[in-house]
């Protein structure tokens, strides 16, 4: 998808089009979480978008904060302990966004590591198709 001139890289898309992707695909991601899983529910994709744009400013805010506090029982669980602050980042989105709902914090916990999985996906696929030097 990208095009060669004269040795170098010309990008043909922009950095708010490659965020707007990536946001909506989030919000996909949202979407088919809920549908694999019965304990995450989604009420639309207005919604999806929604709780993605908040999951979205939750871990880039609130989660380093979490990380750097948990620091020692997540060294002494050798990094598992991550898996209970990202499940906490999805069931504090579910509170804040009225169409997104998860049964317990074992349903989020299930839902993070689904979504995160999805995100993996998401952002391998970024990387290939807005690939630049």
């Amino acid at each position: 998808m990208s095009v060669f001139t004269a040795h170098r890289l010309v990008r043909w898309y922009s950095e708010p089009m490659k965020l707007l992707i990536n946001w909506l695909l989030s919000a996909a991601a949202l979407l088919a979480v809920a549908y694999l899983y019965s304990g995450v529910v989604v009420s639309s994709f207005t919604a999806a978008l929604i709780a993605a744009a908040v999951l979205g400013a939750l871990n880039l805010v609130v989660r380093p904060i979490l990380v750097l506090l948990t620091l020692p029982v997540t060294l002494v669980t050798l990094g598992l302990f991550l898996f209970i602050v990202n499940a906490l980042m999805f069931w504090a989105a579910a509170s804040l966004v009225t169409g997104l709902s998860v049964r317990g914090f074992g349903a989020a916990l299930i839902g993070s590591l689904l979504y995160s999985v999805l995100q993996l996906v998401i952002d391998l696929v970024l990387q290939r198709l807005f690939f630049h030097k």
